[in-house]
Order: C-alpha cells, then sequence, then structure tokens
C-alpha cells in the first residue's frame, strides 16, 4: 500500500498537468502565450511548479503578491525532488567512494 501511494504522489504533478491541458487548453496556455514549448519543458522537468504558475496566473495580471511565495515553495519541492533522488542513488555512481 505504501508504494502505492508513492507512485501516485510522484505521477500527481505531471498527471494533473496533463489532464489540464487537455481539459482546458486554453486555460493552461494562457500564463505562456498560446507556446506549447515551455508547458511541456515544465511538465518534463518542473511539473508542480508549472501546475501551481497555471492555477495562480491571473489573465492580464499575471502573477502579484502572495502568489510568488507559492510558486516558489513549488519550486523548492521540484529541486527538493531531484535532489532526493540523486541523494539516494548516489551510491550508484561509478568511481564513487563514501566518505
Amino acid at each position: 500500500m505504501g508504494c502505492l501511494f508513492v507512485i501516485f504522489a510522484g505521477l500527481f504533478p505531471r498527471a494533473a498537468d496533463i489532464i489540464l491541458w487537455i481539459a482546458r487548453p486554453q486555460m493552461f496556455l494562457a500564463p505562456f502565450n498560446g507556446n506549447w514549448f515551455w508547458p511541456l519543458l515544465g511538465i518534463l522537468f518542473l511539473p508542480f511548479t508549472t501546475l501551481m504558475y497555471v492555477l495562480l496566473w491571473t489573465p492580464g495580471v499575471g502573477l502579484v503578491g502572495f502568489d510568488w511565495f507559492w510558486l516558489i515553495i513549488a519550486v523548492f519541492l521540484d529541486i527538493s525532488h531531484w535532489a532526493s533522488s540523486a541523494y539516494a542513488n548516489r551510491d550508484r555512481m561509478p568511481g564513487y567512494v563514501p566518505a
């Protein structure tokens, strides 16, 4: 059961981004001026940040005030995900000698 929870937690931001993109393409692409390239990169590398950016973005205004705090938290969560994966797999690197 714990493994299933981890799988769903890891896939949630990407799945939510893709479902939102399919269900409401104008809402999803509006923060990126209709460009599909940046959201695609966001889904691949910073999925939670992309999801928060799309949800917090206000048409004609952008991000204001406390929205930036939530976006910074999302960036921190995405970066911590990459860092924890690197730390967990550090002994798999050839030539790595633990201290």
